[in-house]
């Protein structure tokens, strides 16, 4: 799961790069406003953590521009201030969640968690296909309740299928996901990784391709 952060704080930057990574999150820290727009726009990531006071821009400011240039993505801000006025003014800007400072780590991660479910489409860590379950909590994922281990990007891959099975996902966009901040990808790169998530789920029919489109997960 990528991960924005927009924080200048050194210490609390640092605590939050690294409390999120060992959770599970692929984080990129840019420390200003200007920096977080930028980046924005290069790469499509799943989800930010925005921090109001910014030596550049505030928040608010970067926040309104992010919604403005059409980034629909989940953004949760932090901030200091605990005043229902200013979440108000957050919230109707075009924030999906907020935390006071100081917050718990497992508590950001599992907002963060939610918020990136919720744009996804499905409700709960837990996704089902026919005999095979993923649990993105965990990074786990079982075959008729036998554990499989999958690479990094053949779960990424895997997850996004199962977020919406049988449906034809489009080759771009799983290359978009599970390629995104790579500059130079193989020409053949994700059909690799298909072949191996198939052959480690045991069932080549599980995954089919549709010609000239992209791939579907069948759960039948």
């Amino acid at each position: 799961m990528d991960l924005l952060l927009v924080e200048d704080d050194a210490m609390l930057g640092q605590a939050v790069e690294l409390g999120l990574s060992e959770r599970q999150f692929n984080v990129q820290w840019v420390r200003t406003g200007a920096a977080a727009i930028s980046e924005s726009q290069r790469v499509n990531y799943d989800v930010v953590v925005l921090d109001l006071g910014l030596p550049d821009l505030d928040g608010s400011r970067v926040l309104s521009s992010l919604r403005k240039k059409g980034q629909v993505l989940p953004i949760l801000v932090l901030t200091a201030r605990d005043d229902s006025s200013e979440t108000v003014k957050l919230l109707d800007l075009g924030a999906d969640d907020y935390m006071i400072k100081p917050f718990d780590m497992n508590e950001l991660a599992a907002r963060l968690r939610a918020l990136v479910r919720r744009q996804r489409g499905y409700a709960t860590p837990e996704l089902s296909c026919g005999p095979i379950s993923l649990d993105e909590l965990n990074f786990q994922v079982l075959v008729n309740q036998q554990p499989v281990n999958l690479s990094k990007r053949e779960f990424e891959l895997l997850r996004a299928m199962m977020a919406a099975p049988e449906r034809v996902h489009s080759r771009d966009k799983l290359e978009q996901i599970v390629f995104r901040n790579e500059q130079q990808v193989e020409s053949n790169a994700l059909e690799v990784h298909v072949h191996n998530l198939r052959k480690k789920l045991g069932n080549k029919e599980w995954i089919q391709t549709i010609r000239g489109v992209g791939y579907r997960l069948a759960c039948g």
